[in-house]
């Protein structure tokens, strides 16, 4: 049976924590907030307890898990050979929402890595987080606490909605929804120069800085298409996608974008399709000047001057979507500067890569 345990996300009550985490040395499942999206733990050395993590979400097994660790000491029980690019990388960017590809330990077990030599490792910037990995004694491994392909879970009812008749034992659950809303930022340090994986709340402009060097972006962490492996979470399956079909309108131009979401409702319209539009606040502003658009229903996705506030709601929106009884959503894309790149990753992975774009 499914326990919850609400904890104050600054000062967590120290009674849920240790509850949690003799759940963790038991071999359970713990649900539990981070700074990015909630993740789903278990002890990263008990193999058996990371397999049941695939099979409560459905997780495909060669798609790896993350490690999560409290401190950095901890970091060389999972990880061998550290360039030392990523040591200079990590005394400053952690605990935070930056994930590093690192060559493994032979004791973390194959079932965290997907049979892979390397290992995804971070420690997460949240109170909670770093209480249960303390309490429980081990790394802990966590994927996001999701219903494999689903929106992340930025909120513990989205967690509820996906394992209510499911094997989870526990959910730690805090005040609210997750501050960034988005996923941590992976970075391949394994290569030279290292190569963004899934692009985060580290910008693309804030990692070539703390790695003082230049950084490679496939197509795939921009969203566009799949890699042809699973070398860390998000790059490899359908992710991120609601039940509803979700298509993603694109324009360089703002004024081009407005005029194309408006072509782009009304032809599907006329298509008798129930419509859903995923917009920002200045676009919902500027589409109520067509009197075709006021009857759709509207989730605002946060505002285009503040990308951040995108993030933060992108997943809940998905999710929201699906509760509208539409045939199709049409959401808004965004520019791919800072955590833009983030947005439209997720995005474009949650529409299938159904894109319709301005003609040049």
């Amino acid at each position: 049976m499914l326990k919850v345990r609400k904890v104050d996300p600054i000062n967590p009550d120290d009674s849920a924590i240790r509850e949690a985490s003799d759940y963790i040395k038991r071999g359970y499942l713990v649900a539990f907030p981070t700074e990015t999206v909630y993740g789903l733990g278990a002890d990263t050395f008990n193999g058996e307890a990371c397999l049941r993590v695939f099979k409560a979400k459905g997780r495909p097994p060669d798609n790896p898990l993350i490690v999560h660790i409290a401190d950095v000491d901890e970091l060389y029980k999972v990880a061998v050979d550290i360039p030392e690019i990523a040591i200079s990388v990590i005394r400053r960017a952690w605990p935070g929402p930056l994930t590093l590809i690192l060559p493994k330990s032979p004791d973390v077990p194959r079932e965290v890595t997907g049979g892979r030599n390397t290992v995804a490792v971070r420690s997460p910037a949240h109170p909670v987080a770093l209480a249960l990995i303390r309490a429980s004694g081990t790394p802990i491994a966590a994927p996001s606490a999701n219903k494999s392909g689903r929106p992340s879970p930025t909120l513990a009812e989205h967690i509820i909605e996906d394992y209510a008749n499911d094997d989870v034992e526990m959910i730690l659950l805090d005040a609210g929804p997750t501050f960034f809303g988005v996923e941590s930022t992976i970075v391949d340090v394994t290569r030279n120069p290292p190569v963004l994986l899934r692009p985060g709340p580290f910008t693309i402009e804030e990692l070539r800085s703390l790695f003082n060097t230049e950084i490679v972006i496939p197509e795939f962490a921009r969203g566009l298409g799949e890699a042809d492996a699973a070398l860390a979470p998000g790059m490899k399956y359908r992710h991120y996608a609601p039940r509803t079909q979700l298509v993603v309108v694109e324009c360089g131009d703002y004024d081009s974008l407005v005029k194309l979401l408006r072509d782009v409702a009304v032809d599907y319209l006329n298509k008798k399709l129930k419509v859903a539009l995923l917009i920002t606040k200045e676009t919902a502003n500027e589409l109520m000047k067509y009197p075709e658009i006021n009857e759709l229903p509207i989730i605002i996705l946060g505002y285009r001057s503040n990308p951040y506030t995108i993030a933060a709601a992108l997943f809940d929106s998905l999710r929201n979507l699906d509760k509208l009884n539409v045939d199709l959503g049409i959401a808004e894309g965004i520019e791919e500067r800072g955590i833009g790149l983030a947005v439209m990753n997720r995005l474009r992975k949650a529409s299938g890569f159904s894109i319709i774009k301005c003609k040049m």
